[in-house]
This record gives C-alpha cells, structure tokens and sequence, in this order.
C-alpha cells in the first residue's frame, strides 16, 4: 500500500511540472524568451523551453539571427531527449538555409554546430546498430 502510493505521488510530482500549459505573454522580447527556455532547459523542463523557443522562431521569422537560434535549440532539445530522428532532421532543414546564395548572411555557428551534433548522432546510431538495438 505505501509503495503504490510513493508511486503515485512520484508520478504526480514529476508530471505535474509539465502539465501547465504555457502561454508566451507578447510583451516578452525575443532575449526574455530566450532566458525563459533556457531556464526551463536547465530544469529538464522540454516542453516548455520548446514552447518558448517556437515561439521564438514564430515571432521573428523575419530575424534570421532568431530563427537559426531557435530552430537549433529545437533540434538540440530532441537530440538531448534522445530522439534522434527527428532531430536529425530538424538540424538537416535547418543546413538547409546555408545551402543558398545568403548563406553568408547567416550565424556561422549554427551550421558548425549543426555539423558537430549530426556526427554525434551519427555515431551513436552507428553504435546501436554494432550493438544490435534497434534504432530510435
């Protein structure tokens, strides 16, 4: 009986940070938002910090500067959550942009760290693959 409640209690604990539903106030500079998902990165909080940085993404899409940040902290998050397709092909859109005649208007460092995270993901899939896992 007290470990099912332990349990429960522990599930509700865990879930109950995630379950509020985040609204991004349209006050919030793009700098504000920034802080507020890499705060809730910090915390292990990544639906938040993807609702923050999508927003990002969403309300500047004239900013190249924010849209590359954000679609990149986008894609790191999956990688970080281990979900590794999907942000494989995340972080492949987003060299996309740096496949065009503006790529020198770009951040440079989002390609180069694009670059380094699809060599770490490839690696690990290579590995689970030797392993005989099952790709995820």
């Amino acid at each position: 009986m007290k470990i099912s409640f332990l349990c429960a209690l522990s599930f509700l604990l865990i879930t109950a940070c995630e379950t509020v539903p985040v609204t991004v106030p349209a006050t919030l500079s793009p700098a504000e938002i920034i802080q507020r998902a890499q705060e809730a990165t910090d915390r292990n909080r990544y639906r938040t910090a993807l609702k923050y940085y999508q927003t990002l993404v969403d309300r500047n899409r004239t900013n190249i500067d924010l849209t590359c940040a954000g679609e990149y902290e986008i894609a790191f998050i999956h990688y970080k959550q281990k979900k590794y397709d999907l942000a494989r092909e995340e972080f492949e859109e987003l060299l996309e942009k740096y496949n065009t005649p503006d790529e020198e208007l770009l951040p440079a460092q989002y390609k180069k760290l694009t670059n380094i995270v699809l060599a770490q993901i490839t690696e690990k899939q290579k590995r689970k693959d030797f392993f005989g896992n099952t790709k995820k």
